[in-house]
């Protein structure tokens, strides 16, 4: 047990409400906000050895972020991706956090007497780290807005926390949700552009590209790809079916396409568009196709698992169709003067939607220009040469051989690990604006705690 009692200086949490001030001017990002204001937080001789801050997000895909810090350990981020099909929330249910919701209350404190039994499960692992006092909290950022920040201070310090503490981290507090909105809101304008519009586009979007006409032309090497069938199973197994499936394909195969210098830049009906920038010269556009390559194997061979799975619950198999291409492409914002949309176009683009649509004459999933095959390299066979509408000279079309559709030990690794989760990945469901949570919002799991 930690013998030391704080006096309290308000002069140093001055100095930290200070740092928060800049932080959130500076636009740092929230882990750093977090990080720093732990850290300088403990080192104004306030008593902590364990604080828990959870942050809603509104995130399209997840809800929320959460960072543990310990004494002497730094901070850790952790979360899971908000799966409303999981049917666990007792470990939530029986936390302080619910209590405080479910009895609209900002703040609760418990002294922790290891002699007796423990209120709520978390104070089983508060104990083994002698924990003497804990105080949760929660903290919305404006009465009508979906974000808000949830958390907890904890001390090993003998006899708890003194008045004075309380009072210094009730005023702290305020000031670190400032700080945190401001971060909240800047992680909230990162995740919409990069879930939407992909991550190079969203980057170019937030530094100011942002007006008609902006872009540039780009070499790029171009993925189009597309799923088959999909009007007759929207007709025949319905709304629901068909979108569970549309999104079981796009887990399947798009996700390597946005690995390694690759970037899906729209999801249109039930295909989308990638691309792999490059420079203008040899090499660059080497290193694109190859790297185009090596994700269609992986791409193929996740459909192949995603079928396998399909055929023992007794549905049909998912059909596909990819092409590959490479070109130049004019690449930036085109729409309405309030309503633009950023992606990839030009003759280029044509192209490959057109090389794709080539799969159902030639009955093969993968199909290639000569332009893509010369800089992929490896082995192909002509399929024939074909008219595509709107380019003067016939385009020979190909397919990639057994060597180019072989995957070597670590791109079958590499195929199965896709699913590695981000740090915009590592979320939960947390806060919604101080309303009592129903069971089938909840996302239960430590950072709850």
């Amino acid at each position: 047990m930690n013998i030391h009692k704080a006096n309290v200086s308000n002069h140093l949490l001055d100095r930290v409400s200070h740092w928060l001030q800049q932080a959130a001017l500076n636009g740092e990002n929230l882990e750093t906000v977090v990080t720093g204001f732990c850290e300088r937080l403990a080192a104004s001789g306030m008593p902590l050895n364990r604080v828990h801050l959870s942050f809603s997000m509104l995130h399209p895909l997840y809800d929320a972020l959460g960072f543990t810090w310990l004494r002497g350990q730094g901070v850790t981020v952790e979360g899971y991706r908000a799966d409303p099909s999981d049917d666990k929330p007792d470990r939530f249910l029986l936390s302080p956090y619910y209590y405080l919701l479910s009895n609209n209350l900002e703040h609760l404190r418990r002294q922790i007497d290891p002699a007796l039994p423990s209120e709520f499960p978390i104070f089983d692992e508060l104990k083994e780290m002698g924990c003497t006092d804990y105080i949760a909290f929660v903290q919305s950022f404006g009465e009508t807005s979906g974000q808000g920040m949830i958390g907890s201070w904890s001390t090993d310090a003998q006899g708890g926390f003194s008045d004075a503490v309380i009072e210094a981290l009730l005023r702290i507090q305020n000031n670190l949700a400032v700080a945190a909105k401001m971060a909240v809101l800047g992680k909230l304008a990162d995740n919409m552009l990069t879930t939407y519009l992909g991550e190079n586009a969203g980057k170019r979007v937030l530094s100011g590209q942002t007006r008609r006409g902006d872009g540039e032309t780009i070499r790029a090497a171009l993925v189009m790809a597309d799923m088959r069938q999909s009007t007759v199973l929207a007709e025949k197994e319905g709304r629901q079916v068909y979108i569970d499936t549309l999104n079981e394909f796009f887990d399947a195969i798009a996700t390597p396409f946005s690995r390694n210098g690759g970037e899906i830049l729209s999801f249109v009906g039930d295909g989308f568009l990638a691309v792999y920038p490059c420079g203008r010269h040899r090499e660059p556009s080497q290193v694109a196709a190859l790297a185009a390559m090596a994700a269609t194997r992986q791409a193929a061979a996740r459909m192949e698992e995603l079928n396998a799975g399909r055929q023992k619950r007794g549905h049909p198999d998912v059909r596909y169709g990819i092409g590959l291409h490479v070109g130049n492409v004019m690449f930036g914002n085109v729409g309405l003067n309030d309503r633009l949309t950023f992606s990839a176009f030009g003759a280029a683009v044509n192209e490959v939607e057109r090389l794709q649509g080539l799969t159902k004459k030639y009955t093969q999933p993968i199909v290639a220009s000569q332009a893509f095959a010369t800089y992929c390299g490896g082995n192909w066979v002509t399929l024939g040469q074909e008219k595509l509408r709107g380019v003067r000279q016939k385009v020979t079309v190909l397919l990639p051989g057994e060597d180019n559709m072989r995957l070597d030990n670590a791109e079958a690794v590499k195929s199965r690990t896709l699913e590695t989760r981000s740090e915009a990945e590592q979320v939960m469901l947390l806060y919604r604006n101080n309303r009592k949570p129903q069971p089938r919002d909840l996302i239960w799991n430590k950072l709850l705690q």
